[in-house]
């Protein structure tokens, strides 16, 4: 439910509502906006009786959210939201953003070659994963800590953001040290526990979408992230299993489409877990700048042949370049650019 106060309402007429949600057993959430102010209910599940909301002072209307989601929901909030980076990108800001980088940190030379491969073609973030949640216990697990060192180090060295995965509750403090973005796998789309631990967290979430989630389970995971606090919140479309064998997930379009109808969060497109080979990724990367992304999240390794991880879905430097220089007229077509970091150090733009 969302109480839409008058434009002259007092803030101790916010205030008095905001009293009342709370005595009703419910959260309340004041959200100033350019013209007036509204205030969120959060909690429950069901219709409440707005009576004693309505007739209260400075209040001009209600409005019932319909969704299971709230604070996830367009219905909720109208303007689209917007996740500053400290390198000066902002994601959801109308222009493209586009992070690139391994699916691993294997070694310090290869994140430093990938992150000055990425700065070099334009992107703005980088990928890689420090701790990896794999399907076989026997694969490569990730670096840890000296993988999120490598990171750090990488993001001084070009001015790239870094976004890396917390696997579990422990993690989260930890990659929020090192990182400007946490990532929440496929995997982990439900482990609520880790959602909360992410919620409560100063860091930007970037919450992939579960590999047999629906549309709507997506939006309720997100929906534990924000009500603890963290409302910079992305949704990340990375494809989902496919009766067929043609490619290693079905890679849902629509979804862009139906998360920007339903959601003000910003849409991530992963075209490398969403076709899960090279040759996929380029055509799936320009349809959904096409379809409306707000971002791409592309996997790209100086040697794809020699990865410990993902080397099948990985694009070359010179193809990470290749695709840049092709999604830039389709961004263009929909009156956005490419986001670039403000801050570009001395030879950044060059392997080291």
């Amino acid at each position: 439910m969302l109480v839409v106060m008058k434009q002259d309402a007092t803030q101790d007429d916010v205030r008095a509502v905001a009293e009342a949600i709370e005595d009703l057993g419910y959260k309340a959430q004041p959200m100033p906006g350019g013209h007036r102010t509204t205030v969120g209910l959060i909690g429950n599940d069901g219709r409440v009786e707005e009576g004693v909301l309505a007739n209260l002072e400075g209040v001009l209307r209600i409005i019932h959210v319909s969704q299971p989601y709230k604070l996830v929901s367009r219905e909720w909030r109208g303007e689209s939201t917007e996740i500053a980076l400290s390198n000066g990108v902002t994601i959801g800001g109308g222009d493209l953003v586009v992070m690139a980088g391994p699916c691993s940190v294997e070694s310090r030379s290869q994140i430093l070659e990938s992150a000055h491969a990425v700065a070099g073609s334009g992107g703005a973030v980088l990928r890689g994963g420090a701790f990896k949640p794999r399907t076989s216990p026997y694969s490569f697990q990730g670096l840890g800590v000296e993988g999120l060192e490598y990171l750090a180090e990488a993001r001084e060295a070009t001015g790239l953001a870094i976004v890396t995965e917390a696997v579990d509750t422990d993690g989260v403090k930890l990659v929020a040290e090192y990182a400007d973005i946490i990532q929440i796998g496929a995997r982990n789309m439900q482990n609520y526990s880790l959602l909360r631990e992410a919620g409560r967290s100063n860091k930007p979430v970037l919450l992939k979408r579960g590999m047999s989630a629906t549309v709507k389970e997506l939006l309720l995971a997100a929906e534990y992230i924000l009500v603890e606090g963290q409302s910079r919140v992305m949704l990340c479309e990375r494809g989902v299993r496919n009766f067929d064998n043609h490619a290693r997930n079905l890679f849902d379009l629509t979804a862009i489409v139906t998360i920007n109808e339903l959601s003000h969060l910003p849409v991530v497109a992963d075209p490398s877990h969403g076709t899960g080979a090279t040759r996929k990724v380029p055509p799936m990367a320009r349809a959904a700048v096409a379809a409306g992304a707000d971002a791409l999240i592309v996997e790209v390794h100086p040697d794809p042949a020699k990865a410990a991880s993902d080397g099948q879905q990985s694009l070359t430097p010179r193809q990470f370049e290749e695709l840049m220089g092709e999604i830039r007229p389709i961004a263009a077509a929909l009156g956005k650019g490419v986001a670039t970091p403000d801050r570009v150090p001395q030879g950044a733009l060059s392997a080291p």
